[in-house]
């Protein structure tokens, strides 16, 4: 059944899952579009159920190249276009979430390439290449490539966020705790601004992890503890996996370290059975 607004009436509640309030919700409704069907892998992998957000992708990509189901698509006589780049970007994102620097570089690469002139594409593209480019320790390229988006970024104020995100972590492997504290506390801002509540949490978690670098470990412990119930709170594993991994390494100030491993630990088993695979 289609809505008056030229989607499913699946749509709202895909659209809610991803970038909005509507989590934890699993499971998720049938996608009938092309665009639910990114919404859907997005929302997927957000709560970590990433066999499924995989699946998703796969299926939207063989919409446009049916030889093209599970590996990154190279343009060509049948271009994807702007939701192809985003589905590419997709999957690189969910790679990288796992540590897989390298592969999701692939995505990410051919993401840029599909683009054209979308920008929200090509931002979520350039951003997801100086995320893989700091995983690997290329630091310069990196700075280039988040630059490079300061151009092209005038999309959603979800990719100013992802902007914000990245620059921070760029700033703290750099040994920049202070200008990492900074761009945390603009993404937070900015997420401030928007619906998602993924995007609320996960700038809560960047801002815990800069203060941690520039050694302010009681405020990162302060700002950690909730950002570890919100992400229980709302299904968001892969969030709660980071978050739990970061005050492993701290200390928490409401928990004993038996409950933030076992928090850890149980995110980690529930990504891998949900498809999930961590880079070694």
């Amino acid at each position: 059944m289609t809505s008056q607004f030229g989607g499913t009436l699946a749509r709202p509640v895909l659209q809610a899952a991803a970038f909005g309030a509507g989590v934890p919700q699993w499971p998720l409704p049938a996608a009938s579009t092309p665009h639910e069907l990114w919404l859907r892998a997005v929302a997927a992998g957000g709560q970590g159920h990433y066999a499924s957000a995989h699946a998703d992708l796969a299926a939207l990509r063989r919409q446009f190249r049916p030889e093209c189901a599970s590996e990154p698509s190279e343009p060509g006589p049948q271009a994807l276009g702007s939701l192809g780049s985003l589905a590419h970007s997709t999957a690189g994102s969910l790679m990288r979430q796992l540590g897989w620097h390298d592969v999701a570089r692939r995505w990410d690469g051919i993401a840029l390439r599909l683009a054209g002139a979308d920008v929200q594409a090509r931002g979520d593209a350039l951003v997801g290449l100086a995320a893989d480019a700091l995983g690997v320790g290329r630091f310069t390229t990196s700075a280039a490539l988040l630059a490079g988006a300061r151009q092209v970024c005038g999309g959603p104020a979800r990719q100013e966020v992802r902007l914000e995100w990245v620059s921070a972590e760029l700033a703290m492997m750099s040994g920049d705790g202070v200008g990492a504290v900074r761009h945390a506390r603009r993404a937070i801002d900015l997420a401030a601004a928007v619906s998602s509540v993924r995007h609320q949490i996960k700038s809560e978690v960047v801002l815990a992890a800069a203060l941690c670098s520039a050694g302010q470990l009681n405020e990162a412990r302060a700002v950690a503890d909730p950002a570890l119930m919100a992400a229980e709170r709302s299904g968001l594993v892969p969030l709660r996996w980071a978050v739990a991994s970061l005050l492993s390494g701290i200390g928490s100030a409401g928990r004993t370290a038996e409950e933030i491993a076992a928090a850890r630990d149980e995110a980690a088993d529930l990504i891998k059975h949900r498809g999930g695979v961590f880079a070694r």
